[in-house]
């Protein structure tokens, strides 16, 4: 079972990128950074990238893309009242938003966010992985009314080479990539979800990332992570 992050905050980044989108790739090396620095300070810092698909049709459909991302991002856009769908795009604990590979807003946002502190404690476990699928066990305290588990695989390590499109010609390094995703009803404390696998997902370098997020305006109240190879 995790720690939950009830002795100090935490922040959850996500990232709405593209490997059809020329200025993703700036972003992304952040993400990579921001992800790769926290595991060095042993801080709560997780970080998902969501590939959306509306680039799909303008020369390069990436295989990461997914409908399901560009609607979480559209919900974004509503509750921050922009209407506005763009990439890359930083989304820190739901609340704040901005340029993706924009360094100083991501790091004063991701130092308020582990100052504060967490209110919905969240443990993770694996309680059972085979057959292309993954079980977790998870447990938490104080949920708020209406709010919403998610739950990500996230693959680091994945090299992509680009034919077509703004990035044609390049070999992409992304870390972080949300691989499957799922969101549930918190109903009660103590629960289990599962989450189907990619067959090429390679659990050696993949976590699984939870989190608690309001129903109403968005806002990540706790958050945990495991690696999938602890199974």
């Amino acid at each position: 079972m995790t720690n939950p992050s009830a002795d100090g905050g935490f922040a959850v980044v996500e990232m709405f990128t593209s490997q059809g989108c020329n200025s993703c790739p700036p972003a992304e090396e952040l993400l990579s950074e921001i992800e790769r620095d926290a595991r060095a300070r042993g801080q709560n810092v997780f970080a998902l990238g969501f590939h959306v698909d509306y680039w799909d049709d303008l020369g390069w459909p990436d295989q990461f893309a997914d409908a399901s991302y560009t609607a979480r991002q559209e919900a974004y856009a509503r509750a921050f009242g922009s209407g506005r769908l763009y990439t890359p795009q930083m989304v820190v604990n739901g609340t704040v938003e901005f340029v993706g590979s924009d360094r100083r807003r991501a790091a004063g946002a991701i130092m308020s966010a582990v100052a504060s502190t967490t209110t919905t404690p969240l443990a993770l476990s694996v309680a059972d992985r085979g057959a292309g699928r993954v079980l977790l066990d998870y447990r938490t305290e104080r949920p708020p009314e209406r709010a919403v588990l998610q739950v990500a695989i996230v693959e680091r390590g994945l090299d992509s080479e680009i034919a077509r499109g703004e990035n044609a010609g390049r070999t992409l390094r992304q870390d972080n990539v949300v691989r499957a995703f799922r969101s549930v009803g918190l109903d009660a404390e103590r629960g289990q979800v599962e989450l189907a696998l990619p067959p090429d997902l390679d659990p050696h370098n993949a976590s699984v990332v939870g989190y608690v997020q309001e129903n109403g305006d968005r806002a990540i109240v706790g958050a945990s992570a495991i690696e999938l190879s602890t199974a």
